[in-house]
């Protein structure tokens, strides 16, 4: 079961919009942060079982991100959340290391299936 989940966004809406899709009894802790590089640093702080990455952000991209929380932790569960749904883009996310992708803004089922795949991937690097 997950406990904590770490949105990675520069679009306050958009994190209001996850946050709002989330079951009413997700019991989860929930972490921010509005750029790539903010959201390696509040990995590195919070260790959370989930990550919802988006691609396109300042400072540090949502690519880069990923690369480098996989490159610290290989057993990171992390969700690239964007609407760049391009073949190419999906390759070059799972190539990283990303779980799978979901198309952006999430719909309540979508988000519902991210959290329960999530789960399933946390549960298994748990063992």
């Amino acid at each position: 079961m997950l406990k904590s989940l770490l949105i990675v966004d520069d679009s306050p809406v958009a994190r209001m919009i996850i946050k709002k899709c989330l079951p009413l009894d997700h019991g989860l802790q929930i972490y921010e942060a509005g750029n790539g590089k903010e959201g390696v640093e509040r990995y590195h702080e919070h260790n959370p079982d989930l990550t919802l990455m988006d691609l396109t952000m300042p400072i540090m991209d949502g690519f880069e991100a990923l690369a480098c929380i996989r490159a610290a932790d290989p057993d990171a569960v992390i969700i690239v959340s964007t609407a760049d749904i391009q073949e190419k883009v999906i390759q070059r996310v799972q190539d990283l290391g990303a779980l799978y992708t979901m198309k952006k803004p999430p719909s309540k089922k979508a988000l519902e299936e991210a959290l329960q795949r999530g789960a399933e991937a946390f549960k298994q690097v748990q063992k």
